[in-house]
């Protein structure tokens, strides 16, 4: 026979569940052994109408077979323990014995027992699911607290899971929940099928929230781009602006400084002396030597009356002998 599993004092509604089903798997006589007691080699005597016990020597097979089904339910049962469980029952008798006093120690009495279904019941009643849970999510939590239930003894209906479920979703999902409770027969509707429904309708939900996200997204690029370009677009036009104005600026100055200091041709100097003689009323001229107004000191034909004499000519002094 295939080792049973292994006990787990943390998990023990669990290991309950899974040994409950390995040994009805095996044999249904050895859990009616380990729920209702040992079979007792037992008969009803005809002329007293009494239970008397059989003796060995007149038991026939098929009770000596009934009979170890006794001791292979205990040993069952001793084979998922661990050393330190098995010293805690191994004085029990009987493999009802055993699995009530394992039942007492990790699962409480009936009044631990009475508390715990309490407390699942009330978590069953506020079970509620947020908006970002996932269906599996939520299903692995909702799944736990009945089957905790169950392992107390304290079940629901199918069909109370079903709509305890569906009015537990957040409201996102009202249209959703609207379709299926007009579209399905609630009472047939098993749990896993519903399950199976809205994890569908979850994945479409998340693709069309993706499908906006990436045009929000999209949408989002483009306007900055197009700010930026905007941006650099102003500073390009005002940068322009100021390259225009300081050539101006430039060119102003270039030709204000060009009017004030440019150099007029020697051919044309003595004219524009002139010029401006004749318009600062200076217009009589006379030489320096002999002051004649017809000519300069430099065509002056008479000599100097001193060797030393010395005259600005053409922008520096010199000495005329």
């Amino acid at each position: 026979m295939q080792r049973p599993p292994l006990f787990e004092s943390d998990s023990f509604i669990y290991w309950k569940n899974r040994f409950e089903t390995y040994v009805k798997s095996k044999d249904l006589d050895l859990w009616h052994v380990i729920t209702n007691g040992d079979f007792q080699p037992i008969v009803q005597n005809p002329e007293t109408k009494l239970d008397e016990v059989i003796p060995f020597k007149k038991q026939i097979d098929d009770l000596k077979k009934r009979l170890a089904k006794n001791n292979e339910a205990k040993m069952v049962i001793y084979n998922a323990l661990p050393r330190k469980e098995y010293e805690r029952i191994f004085m029990c008798n009987t493999a009802k014995e055993i699995w009530k006093t394992l039942l007492i120690t990790h699962q409480g009495n009936s009044q631990v027992k009475d508390n715990k279904i309490d407390l699942l019941v009330q978590q069953y009643e506020q079970f509620v699911i947020s908006e970002d849970e996932s269906i599996d999510s939520a299903f692995a939590r909702f799944n736990t607290i009945i089957t905790s239930l169950k392992a107390l003894d304290e079940g629901y209906s199918s069909k109370n899971y079903v709509r305890k479920f569906l009015r537990a979703l957040h409201p996102k999902w009202r249209a959703k929940v609207t379709a299926i409770e007009e579209s399905k027969d609630l009472t047939s509707l098993s749990l896993d099928e519903l399950i199976g429904n809205l994890k569908v309708h979850e994945m479409i939900i998340k693709k069309d929230s993706e499908i906006v996200k990436a045009k929000v997204e999209r949408k989002s690029i483009a306007l900055k781009a197009k700010k930026e370009s905007s941006d650099e677009e102003c500073s390009t036009s005002g940068s322009e602006d100021e390259e225009y104005a300081m050539a101006v600026r430039d060119f102003k100055k270039f030709f204000k400084r060009r009017g004030r200091f440019v150099r007029q041709p020697r051919n044309d100097k003595k004219t524009f002396q002139r010029s401006r003689d004749d318009k600062n009323g200076k217009s009589d001229r006379k030489c320096f030597r002999c002051g004649d107004p017809n000519h300069l000191i430099r065509e002056c034909p008479k000599p100097p009356k001193d060797k030393n004499q010395r005259a600005f000519v053409e922008g520096s002094w010199r000495r005329y002998r």
